[in-house]
């Protein structure tokens, strides 16, 4: 019987992989940076697209091998926050969310909530618009308002010494496809942010 990858192990070859693309030890040859107008192209460099898609067509096949052989792609992380402390789960980076993690992620979202509202307390909040380039001015009754329409949450911080900013991404359909749109509209997420009274978001 050949051995099954943890996700651990996925995430490990996974970034091995990636730096062997970084440094040109895996190109693939047959990609060509021709987007049709000579302008672009010019820009383009053969080398870079070559490692560029030989790491996507790894990372494909990794996913693959998750669907195949049902691997989580769920990681455990942990944000402290003012003295508070949450373990949550999140989908790596690098892999995707099985139908299974993503009930996981919505079993989560409650109590991520409830860190998120306890630690933000009389925190500014915006919410990204035109895709992170601004920010809207938001209250928590807001927030409410978007959690119940989103299946799942994440969280992170950005945190210097006079500088705090607590990042609530609000999510639904795959966690994979819903950055930059990808996946819009079956998936996608909103982002809010919190900061300290008077200060304005830098993330």
């Amino acid at each position: 019987m050949s051995k099954l990858y943890s996700t651990a192990e996925l995430i490990k070859i996974l970034e091995e992989e990636r730096q062997a693309c970084l440094h040109g030890r895996r190109l693939n040859l047959t990609e060509t940076p021709a987007t049709g107008n000579p302008v672009i192209d010019r820009f383009l460099k053969s080398e870079g697209v070559q490692k560029f898609t030989a790491y996507q067509n790894f990372k494909a096949a990794v996913h693959e091998y998750q669907r195949e052989h049902q691997v989580s792609g769920i990681v455990w992380r942990e944000i402290a926050v003012k003295g508070n402390t949450l373990r949550y789960p999140a989908v790596d980076d690098e892999l995707i969310a099985l139908p299974v993690d993503l009930i996981t992620l919505k079993a989560a979202k409650i109590a991520m909530l409830e860190f998120w509202q306890q630690v933000t307390a009389g925190m500014d909040l915006y919410l990204s618009i035109n895709n992170g380039k601004d920010f809207r001015s938001i209250e928590p009754v807001d927030v409410e308002a978007i959690a119940q329409r989103t299946e799942w949450a994440s969280l992170s911080k950005w945190e210097k010494l006079d500088f705090l900013e607590i990042l609530l991404q609000l999510g639904w359909g795959k966690p994979e496809e819903a950055y930059y749109k990808r996946g819009w509209p079956t998936s996608g997420s909103e982002y809010i942010h919190a900061v300290k009274p008077g200060q304005r978001p830098i993330c």
